[in-house]
């Protein structure tokens, strides 16, 4: 692997290069806020991009673009192929490993999700929250799991996911009402839940603990969740297993769920207390 600037679009040096016509960066804006922009370009369908494709997603000039991206690739966010094309480094990893609401709770939840794992032989998640969507920071599966449409480090909506109705269940009254007055997202194979429907959804999920999704696409599946709590009594983690619709009652699936997702709160310092209905206090 080279760390070579990419010449696809580059003459001269990075300093002297002319932005292109009409794409003048813009005014005032930070070059930390255009870095973050160029990595925020990077995706599930989008993992390996040209100069060009990063430029243009980007809505930056090719030779800014440049100039910021062989920054990157010195400090190791982005990688260079061989092929010219760029991709996310391995030292992002490493930084955000140390993020104590991903890999800390993650520490803590390991051998309860492996417990889990090994009762059920499909699908283990654990997700937190991240503003308005949810983070799977880890899911443990079996090499015969059913299909499922999220990966470790990929983000899922809070309205139409069992770990994301756990989290906006958590989450305070306003933070909920935001998230209710948007449009839900459509997701595919997931039924759209009118407002209505979904605040007695939340209201029941605060209540039970536990939260129920079925969906037909990528594979028919049922999901169930569970909040974890940390000392303080605030939701900071969903738990949850995914299995083939059909293959096991979801009322046997909750009890074991909700008694992992529990362990793993006590972990976390959490004591039950006699009301359920806890807020989250996680970011944004």
């Amino acid at each position: 692997m080279t760390l070579s600037p990419d010449t696809e679009t580059h003459t001269g040096t990075p300093n002297t290069a002319a932005p292109a016509r009409g794409k003048r960066p813009k005014q005032g804006e930070p070059v930390i806020d255009r870095a973050l922009s160029l990595l925020a370009v990077f995706s599930d369908r989008r993992r390996a991009l040209t100069l060009s494709e990063l430029a243009r997603h980007a809505d930056m000039p090719a030779p800014t673009a440049l100039r910021l991206i062989s920054r990157l690739v010195a400090w190791g966010a982005l990688e260079r192929l061989d092929d010219g094309r760029y991709v996310v480094g391995v030292r992002l990893w490493e930084v955000a490993s140390l993020s104590p609401r991903g890999h800390g709770v993650r520490e803590i939840a390991l051998p309860y999700l492996e417990d889990l794992f090994e009762v059920t032989r499909h699908h283990v998640l654990l997700a937190v929250r991240d503003n308005e969507q949810a983070v799977l920071i880890e899911r443990l599966s079996s090499k015969d799991a059913t299909e499922v449409a999220y990966r470790v480090g990929g983000r899922a909506p809070l309205r139409s996911t069992a770990v994301g109705l756990v989290l906006l269940a958590g989450a305070d009254q306003q933070f909920q009402e935001t998230i209710m007055a948007k449009p839900p997202e459509k997701e595919p194979g997931v039924a759209e839940m009118p407002e209505g429907q979904l605040r007695r959804t939340l209201s029941d999920v605060r209540r039970t603990g536990i939260a129920m999704i079925r969906r037909s696409h990528p594979s028919m599946t049922v999901s169930v969740a569970s909040p974890v709590f940390d000392a303080q009594g605030s939701v900071v983690a969903a738990l949850s297993i995914v299995v083939p619709d059909g293959s096991t009652p979801p009322n046997v699936l909750a009890p074991a769920v909700r008694a992992a997702a529990r362990a793993v709160s006590r972990n976390l310092g959490h004591q039950a207390a006699v009301s359920a209905d806890v807020r989250t206090h996680s970011r944004g």
